[in-house]
């Protein structure tokens, strides 16, 4: 879903809207609409893969460990995409998780697990990320 605000002489980006029902294959449709994004703003393949790998990673884990693998609860994906930014919101219907509270993936005892680095990444990958305070919903910056 597409459409574009102008109000008051201020012009927003294009937004786009997606609601996933928390399966692992709805995560196609996410990366179908990521690369139409891609293609529309010319975005540079740098920026394509980090904008991928991150909203793989944000969406996966909604639908894992915010919905459960529910597939009655939705994850939410909103995108606000101008040629300067693309700033997209993961949204799930859980309860949330305290961000601030994690290991971190790279102390010596969590090297060799094999989960645990997803907000790791997403911090690193992303221009900004910022999670609301109930921890279900990230924003992600990108830079284009």
């Amino acid at each position: 879903m597409q459409n574009n605000i102008q109000s008051d002489g201020v012009q927003t980006g294009e937004l786009f809207t997606l609601q996933l029902p928390s399966t692992y294959e709805s995560i196609t449709q996410l990366e179908a609409l990521i690369e139409e994004i891609a293609d529309k703003f010319k975005v540079s393949e740098d920026t394509f893969a980090n904008m991928m790998t991150c909203l793989n990673e944000a969406a996966i884990n909604a639908i894992v460990h915010g919905n459960k693998l529910n597939a009655d609860k939705k994850v939410i994906v909103n995108a606000d995409v101008d040629s300067k930014r693309a700033i997209w919101t993961i949204t799930d219907e859980g309860e949330g998780f305290d961000f601030n509270d994690l290991p971190d993936p790279t102390a010596e005892e969590n090297l060799e697990k094999l989960t645990g680095r997803g907000v790791f990444i997403l911090k690193h990958l992303a221009d900004q990320c910022i999670f609301n305070a109930k921890g279900n919903e990230v924003e992600l910056h990108f830079k284009l």
